[in-house]
């Protein structure tokens, strides 16, 4: 009797612990990823359509500027690629990330962070103690992908983006913006 009181004990203990484990920390995520692969953002399309432009002229040529830019480092997990905060010919401001690659988490958000990117774990923790900024959540764990910035953003006040775990307050990698 004893014995079967202690593994149904036993038993019904891993089930509660699963059942509050595999939720938390879903482990499954080491294992799945997401590709986004979004194109370079352009100015916004003209209001005149390109048929009821005179074909004697040529509209000046804008491009796409680099205002900082930086490469990300690994924290928490193995992350790689680089981050660069752009201005588009209409005026608006975007971070790109180019060639991300990281593991796949929980509640991952893009911050831009005023804290300074340091290596090791002396950086895993450091982008929730100053001032932050979350531009949305991570759209894929790989790939290349555009977070529109807030005119309302001072970028002055941040020197640095970081890929946040929200849900286990941990950086899984950063880069500093220069």
């Amino acid at each position: 009797m004893k014995r079967t009181a202690l593994v149904a004990t036993a038993a019904a203990a891993v089930v509660v612990a699963a059942a509050i484990a595999l939720p938390l920390f879903q482990p499954w995520r080491l294992l799945t990823g997401k590709v986004v692969d979004e194109a370079l953002p352009s100015a916004a399309p003209s209001a005149v359509p390109i048929s009821m432009k005179p074909s004697s002229t040529t509209p000046p040529t804008v491009s796409v500027q680099v205002l900082s830019r930086g490469s990300l480092i690994s924290h928490e997990h193995s992350t790689k690629g680089t981050a660069a905060v752009l201005r588009l010919p209409d005026g608006t401001r975007v971070l790109r990330l180019e060639n991300l690659q990281t593991s796949d988490g929980p509640d991952l958000r893009v911050w831009l962070s005023d804290a300074e990117v340091r290596p090791g774990r002396a950086g895993w923790h450091v982008f929730d103690d100053g001032r932050y900024r979350s531009l949305g959540r991570l759209k894929g764990n790989q790939g290349n992908q555009n977070y529109p910035i807030p005119p309302d953003v001072e970028l002055a006040d941040f020197r640095s983006v970081a890929i946040w775990c929200d849900r286990f307050n941990v950086s899984f990698g950063a880069a500093p913006l220069k």
